[in-house]
């Protein structure tokens, strides 16, 4: 079983900064991707960005497309999401995903894709 950890969540003022971290652990387990999705409330969980775990592929939804960068430390099995210029839209439980094997029926951007997750960290921006 994988255990994921998010933090560094907070509340931020428009136009700041946030880093959030999420880190795997558990008994022996195979990465294909980790993933960054986020749930405003009365909304649908929704795709933020993802990063193959070996290539180091990067995906960004449209909306967080060069405000956010994700990243990866390999040796410690965890995933970081920079989020510069934050604004109201993006208030929302983050949650951090991540896919064993790679599921040739979906892409990284479909929550199907992934077969675990975090709790969620919350992140607020206040305008």
């Amino acid at each position: 079983q994988v255990q994921l950890v998010e933090s560094g969540g907070g509340l931020v003022q428009a136009g700041g900064s946030l880093r959030l971290s999420c880190a795997a652990s558990g008994r022996a387990f195979s990465m294909y991707a980790m993933g960054w999705f986020r749930q405003a409330p009365g909304k649908e969980r929704e795709f933020v960005s993802a990063i193959t775990w070996t290539g180091g592929n990067t995906y960004y939804a449209d909306r967080v497309k060069g405000r956010f960068t994700i990243s990866r430390d390999i040796a410690k099995n965890t995933v970081f999401l920079q989020m510069n210029s934050l604004n109201s839209d993006d208030t929302a439980v983050y949650f951090c995903a991540l896919a064993p094997v790679r599921k040739m029926s979906v892409t990284v951007t479909n929550r199907r894709m992934y077969d675990s997750w975090g709790q969620g960290t919350q992140v607020t921006v206040s305008s």
